[in-house]
């Protein structure tokens, strides 16, 4: 396994400063954000350019591996996470294409990997949301296929606080979801970017599905989430989320790092597992958010080591 970070938390930083951050830190790999550029999202840790597919071309593909290269930290997966499934169809074509134009950047950089989302109307069940997943995603894949591109969603249910009531904006959040969608979708390049964060406040297992969706595991996410019993039985699982739970730094919060570890150990996954770091007494600065991602390095060094 190589341990890297998602660039998000970096903001500030242009790509050849975060890969000059990842080598003196150690990493062997960072998962590039790849947002359009101007997008104008303004929701936390959305929004972040540190390659700009848009304008890629071969020269600068070629000075990107080489900067890669150099620095001696590898591109995990280009990473871009919206709503595919967002009910305005005009909005949704832009994230659609935007999606296609990674997966061909990922080919020009010799990439295998693209991190997204499956997306979700809010206001719908999963029931109701699946004849808009069964028109977009097969074709997406297909596109994903045949340029040899895994995509990897990320199960975070999207649903933190009043604005995503009741539904969230993201269809993959639990095991019971994702066999439905590999049934669907057989095609192996359609996989997951598991973050055990996201079962924790769901009250699910986070280490009990690697052994069933090994095969599908295309990149891995390490961020920890701290449930508050106390505030739990005051508000119930229908509060907003945020409610009763808060992300944290790997390490501060309530995923058994032992017990994941070991099950990836198991099941021969030897990816990479990146640092996603959203902890907010830690975002004060980004001398803050860089000891952040240090010492969540230096916890998960000792089951990677």
């Amino acid at each position: 396994m190589q341990l890297g970070f998602v660039s998000a938390i970096l903001e500030d930083l242009s790509f050849d400063e975060v890969l000059d951050f990842a080598a003196e830190e150690g990493f062997e790999c960072v998962e590039v954000m790849s947002w359009p550029t101007g997008s104008g999202d303004a929701r936390r840790y959305a929004g972040t350019t540190h390659i700009d597919v848009a304008s890629l071309g071969q020269a600068e593909a070629r000075a990107i591996n080489e900067r890669c290269a150099t620095t001696g930290v590898r591109i995990s997966a280009l990473g871009y996470y919206p709503n595919p499934l967002t009910p305005d169809a005009a909005e949704r074509a832009v994230y659609l294409e935007h999606l296609r134009r990674l997966m061909d950047a990922a080919v020009l950089l010799g990439l295998s990997t693209v991190n997204t989302f499956v997306g979700r109307d809010q206001w719908k069940s999963i029931d109701a949301n699946w004849p808009l997943f069964q028109e977009v995603w097969p074709p997406l894949v297909r596109y994903a296929a045949e340029r040899d591109i895994n995509l990897g969603i990320e199960n975070c249910p999207m649903f933190f606080s009043q604005d995503e009531w009741p539904g969230g904006k993201n269809l993959a959040i639990s095991p019971a979801v994702w066999r439905r969608m590999f049934a669907e979708i057989p095609d192996p390049h359609f996989g997951l970017n598991y973050d055990p964060s996201h079962l924790i406040w769901q009250q699910m297992d986070e280490v009990a599905p690697i052994a069933e969706f090994a095969s599908r595991l295309h990149h891995v996410h390490a961020k920890d989430a701290r449930l508050d019993r106390l505030k739990l039985d005051e508000v119930g699982i229908l509060a907003v989320p945020l409610d009763y739970h808060t992300p944290k730094l790997p390490g501060l919060g309530d995923v058994r790092w032992g017990a994941f570890f070991a099950a990836l150990t198991d099941v021969g996954y030897t990816g990479p597992v990146c640092i996603e770091a959203e902890d907010r007494p830690y975002e004060g600065s980004l001398r803050d958010r860089k000891r952040a991602l240090r010492q969540a390095a230096g916890f998960l060094r000792q089951y990677m080591s």
